[in-house]
């Protein structure tokens, strides 16, 4: 039986993709110290890598599939295809950061002005790219972690990734630019992907994971509507396409369904109410496939 290989990230990234996996239907686990997580499909293989690392170990073959920052596929300069931008990371559904940092005291305030400095960070291809794109020599070197303590007391500015910035705050640093922005990619080995097989495995998982993220940040609503205000009511939802409308035994009545962003609902279901809209059930989803 064919089996497609799949690279689960190990470190911040593990539970949140375990979690976006389970919602996509899938169910993953690892016991104790292992780095061969078990799934509950027996035509996928599950290998855990740290994330740095995911894109090489795809490119090479070892994996068919995998997931991991963009920031790292920039940093290994991997040639993998680019499957599906899943924005999701360990604390928000944000893009992830990689910005230049300062200490607060510092009169370094552009990108011009690290001249000559000496900068730390674990990202530092793609630091010595975005140096060069602005025309300045500076020395980059390896952070091996820590690398916020180390802006003055070792180096002059540190390249480091963030998603809120507090970490960088409460050590007393200012960031001045950003050097690029990383979203959670799901990428193939190019050999896999050109298997029809396993391309068609690896497009199913595509849809159900992005399935699975787009259906956390809406909702689905129900709800019974006079017939008479139905133009109104329906003129102010904003859907993910034009909502659902079923006949009532009662023919002064129809049903409403709608998807709906999440954000919105706190203020909706109040002018629903109003606008003489009854019954409402708001309901939570697990995937939705537009």
């Amino acid at each position: 039986m064919p089996v497609l290989k799949l690279g689960i990230p190990k470190g911040s990234l593990y539970e949140s993709t375990v979690r976006l996996f389970g919602l996509a239907g899938y169910k993953i686990s690892v016991r104790g110290r292992s780095y061969v997580p078990t799934i509950d499909d027996p035509e996928i293989e599950c290998l855990m890598f740290r994330a740095q690392e995911m894109a090489r170990f795809v490119e090479q073959g070892i994996l068919d599939v995998g997931l991991t920052g963009q920031d790292w596929i920039l940093e290994n300069n991997a040639d993998v295809v680019d499957l599906v931008d899943l924005v999701y990371s360990k604390r928000t559904n944000q893009a992830y950061r990689w910005v230049v940092a300062v200490p607060e005291e510092s009169d370094i305030h552009t990108v011009k002005d690290l001249e000559g400095k000496t900068i730390a960070t674990e990202l530092v291809q793609a630091t010595r790219r975005y140096l060069e794109e602005h025309g300045v020599n500076a020395e980059v070197e390896y952070s091996w972690g820590a690398t916020e303590i180390k802006a003055p007391l070792l180096v002059d500015a540190i390249v480091e990734g963030t998603e809120t910035g507090s970490t960088l705050r409460a050590n007393n640093l200012r960031i001045i630019d950003t050097v690029t922005e990383s979203v959670t990619k799901l990428f193939a080995n190019r050999t896999a992907w050109a298997d029809p097989w396993k391309r068609e495995k690896i497009e199913v998982l595509s849809i159900l994971l992005k399935g699975a993220l787009e259906a956390e940040s809406k909702v689905g609503l129900k709800m019974n509507v006079p017939r008479d205000k139905l133009e109104a009511i329906t003129a102010s939802l904003s859907s993910l396409h034009t909502p659902t409308i079923s006949d009532q035994m009662d023919p002064a009545w129809v049903a409403v369904e709608v998807i709906i962003d999440k954000l919105e609902v706190r203020d909706l279901i109040p002018d629903l109410v109003k606008a003489g809209a009854t019954g409402i059930v708001e309901y939570p989803l697990n995937k939705v496939i537009p």
